[in-house]
């Protein structure tokens, strides 16, 4: 009976998984530029000083749902929805390069430009800065434009261009704080030919209606795997009952 406890357990290890994946994807049905995670389920050996024949599921986030969401207009100058599939260049927590298609940018109060989560956009020479200035305008190609205070509405300067990247080629892979890194570690060149729509945000790609079927399936096998358990034991106390009559 113990190996059946264990095909539940090891089963159920894998329904967790892709139940905090649901759950995750449900929490961010409204975030801008989300990208869904995929949870499934993987093989992994359980290692010894003999020959590998024994082997478990584990249940892990192993990719996202690059498709792109819709975009609407907001009419905020500091909204942008990326083109294609570019992504913009942020700064990590960890000081690390890191990518996301989150467009709601921000101005904080010492004029360092982020995303609305939090984390500095990278522009030429890393997280861009922007002085007082009465207007900022960010172009098709990334390229911010301000009017300085008392400055003339006709002249606008350019003070930087965000870094916006391609994948193609390369590997990127979610992480847990919803951002794409390369996964070797490196950083993507600046995409020259990558867009963006200013005034306007991409929403994410999460179907509501999806995932709370997917939740409801996960919760009917862990009410399943669970039911495993209990069978398992049912039937060792049987036959223990069944020894002890002997």
């Amino acid at each position: 009976m113990d190996r059946l406890t264990t095909i539940a357990r090891t089963a159920m290890r894998g329904t967790m998984a892709r139940q905090a994946a649901v759950a995750n994807n449900l929490a961010n049905v409204n975030t801008s530029g989300f990208r869904a995670e995929i949870a499934n389920a993987s093989t992994r050996w359980v290692g010894g000083g003999a020959f590998q024949s024994r082997a478990e599921q584990v249940g892990q986030v192993i990719a996202a749902d690059m498709k792109a969401g819709t975009a609407v207009q907001t009419g905020n100058t500091l909204d942008i929805a990326v083109d294609g599939d570019a992504l913009i260049a942020v700064q990590a927590n960890d000081g690390s390069e890191a990518y996301t298609r989150r467009g709601d940018l921000r101005l904080n109060e010492s004029g360092l430009l982020t995303t609305g989560d939090g984390y500095p956009v990278l522009g030429e020479g890393g997280p861009i800065t922007l002085p007082p200035a009465d207007s900022v305008n960010i172009a098709k190609d990334g390229s911010i434009w301000i009017v300085p205070q008392g400055g003339q509405i006709d002249q606008p300067q350019q003070v930087d261009v965000i870094k916006l990247v391609n994948a193609k080629g390369s590997t990127i892979a979610k992480s847990t704080d919803t951002l794409f890194r390369e996964v070797n570690g490196g950083a993507l060149p600046q995409d020259p030919m990558a867009t963006v729509t200013s005034g306007a945000l991409e929403g994410s790609n999460v179907n509501a209606t999806t995932a709370l079927v997917q939740m409801i399936e996960a919760s009917r096998a862990w009410e399943n795997q669970i039911k495993m358990i209990d069978t398992a034991k049912e039937i060792d106390s049987g036959g223990a009952s069944l020894m002890r009559l002997d």
